[in-house]
């Protein structure tokens, strides 16, 4: 690549950032970093009216939990800012102008009710109105009228807006870095609006002039902008610039049925569709995901490494990654996947950082063993079973606070008739073991068990049922050494009182 690779992620302040848009920020920031470059975050902001307080910071705290954060944007200037398109607002007219002068673009007058009016008539003969070739010179434009009446009209301050004249009959070969080779019929587009007289630019004409001032090399976007590419692609030649390179990703599409993931998807099915809460929508951040993971079960969404391999680091992606190997077809959304990503990453964060994540549970519900220590010994004890931090309580309770009930299908099993002399036997087993390791009380107990010549069955369940309130948990001795022989003593006289 000869000249320096930059990209962006020019997302619209209208909301909470879909996990879709998370994706195209990530594949823009894989090929920057693969290829030197810089990965620039462009705020397109133009419509006004669409405009939701706070959902700025949030693209740009999504992007930093996510650990991809922008090189160039917002509080980063690159020497190619503003990065908000309302600031760039003055920048547009003059281009817009230059258009218009070198017969690349035209007034048109028309008001809403004319053109409201004119759609009503083509559907009344079941045609679709287009606003291009075939009909413009029959509506109000300086295509139309004589010089002198625009001068009138624009004098007179009447509403405007600057559409773009696209040639007829002309085959427009495109080029895109995924799809490949591209030909579109210019007849069957329309003379989009680029700029309006309120001193606004529509995105068409707002997204080019930013693309081609900031430098942009290469154009990765979701696949949803393909129809906008041949305007793109038009405007760059009749501006004389060079046009970037395009890349139109796939969709993610919904785990059931067809069509692309929607927020209601993500509510039906159980699963967040944003990185981190919005309103009432629960995050990836806030339901326990790691960010590693998010960002892995992302990069594998569309996109294949031509291996087998499927976990990877971030620095890993950045050197398998290219857009050669990201695919045309959109990719289903798995969210059992995703789980299976976090639980991976939940097993090689080491047990005290898991514990630090841990230890507000412990400190809600317990009032004892809450050392980062012994949380620290807990969290090694379960941890393989969990998928989420969350799931750690519903493990380990046990290890902090006694049962304060039995699980009744095991305890209709485990009590037989000789449960409560078994039990209490092993009561006075326990009471003179001075040293209470895992590993010296269970040569103990088996070698008790040997000797009175019971089954394992006889004492190992009901000895975890009085001890846990459950057939659940590591292995017992384990939980007896870390709970201590007195607490050990004490939850079996609790049960023998309460199950007998």
């Amino acid at each position: 690549m000869s000249k320096k690779v930059r990209v962006r992620f020019a997302p619209s302040p209208t909301g909470a950032l879909h996990i879709g848009g998370v994706r195209t920020a990530l594949f823009n920031y894989l090929f920057a970093k693969k290829h030197g470059g810089d990965f620039i975050l462009r705020i397109e902001d133009t419509d006004q009216n669409r405009f939701v307080e706070g959902a700025e910071q949030y693209i740009i705290d999504s992007l930093n939990w996510c650990g991809i954060p922008y090189d160039e944007g917002i509080g980063k200037d690159g020497g190619y800012g503003p990065y908000r398109q309302s600031e760039r607002k003055s920048l547009y007219k003059k281009y817009a102008n230059e258009l218009v002068e070198n017969g690349k673009a035209y007034y048109a007058f028309d008001s809403p009710e004319s053109l409201d009016s004119h759609r009503k008539n083509h559907e009344e003969k079941g045609k679709t109105f287009i606003y291009n070739w075939h009909n413009r010179l029959k509506l109000d434009n300086s295509l139309s009228l004589m010089p002198e009446e625009v001068k009138t009209r624009l004098d007179n301050g009447d509403d405007y807006v600057i559409r773009f004249l696209t040639p007829p009959d002309e085959k427009l070969q495109l080029m895109d870095k995924i799809r490949g080779a591209i030909q579109i019929d210019t007849n069957v587009l329309d003379d989009k609006v680029l700029f309006k007289s309120d001193g606004m630019p529509t995105y068409h004409l707002a997204n080019i002039v930013d693309d081609h001032l900031m430098e942009i090399s290469h154009v990765i976007r979701g696949e949803e902008w393909l129809p906008s590419m041949a305007l793109h692609q038009q405007l760059y030649d009749a501006f004389g610039w060079d046009a970037p390179e395009f890349a139109h990703l796939p969709l993610i599409m919904k785990p059931v049925g067809k069509g692309k993931l929607s927020k209601r998807d993500g509510e039906k099915l159980g699963f967040p569709v944003f990185p981190l809460s919005w309103n009432e929508s629960k995050g990836y951040k806030e339901e326990g995901y790691f960010p590693e993971a998010v960002i892995n079960f992302l990069a594998l969404l569309g996109w294949n490494p031509g291996t087998e391999q499927e976990l990877f680091s971030l620095d890993e992606l950045v050197n398998a990654f290219s857009l050669e190997r990201v695919n045309k077809s959109g990719a289903r959304f798995d969210p059992e996947k995703t789980k299976w990503y976090n639980q991976h990453y939940l097993q090689e964060t080491s047990d005290k950082e898991l514990a630090q994540l841990f230890l507000p549970t412990v400190k809600e519900y317990a009032t004892n063993k809450d050392g980062l220590e012994y949380v620290t010994k807990v969290v090694s004890l379960i941890k393989e079973r969990a998928v989420f931090v969350s799931d750690f309580w519903e493990l380990s309770d046990y290890f902090f606070i006694a049962p304060a009930e039995y699980n009744e299908k095991a305890a209709k099993k485990q009590w037989k008739e000789d449960t409560e002399e078994i039990m209490t036997d092993l009561i006075s087993v326990l009471k003179p073991i001075k040293d209470f390791s895992s590993e010296n009380s269970e040569t103990i107990v088996k070698a008790w068990i040997g000797e009175k010549e019971l089954s394992f069955g006889k004492v190992m369940p009901p000895l975890r049922l009085f001890l846990v309130g459950d057939m659940k948990g590591p292995h017992i001795f384990d939980i007896m050494a870390m709970i201590g022989k007195e607490e050990s003593i004490s939850r079996i006289e609790t049960a023998l009182n309460k199950l007998r």
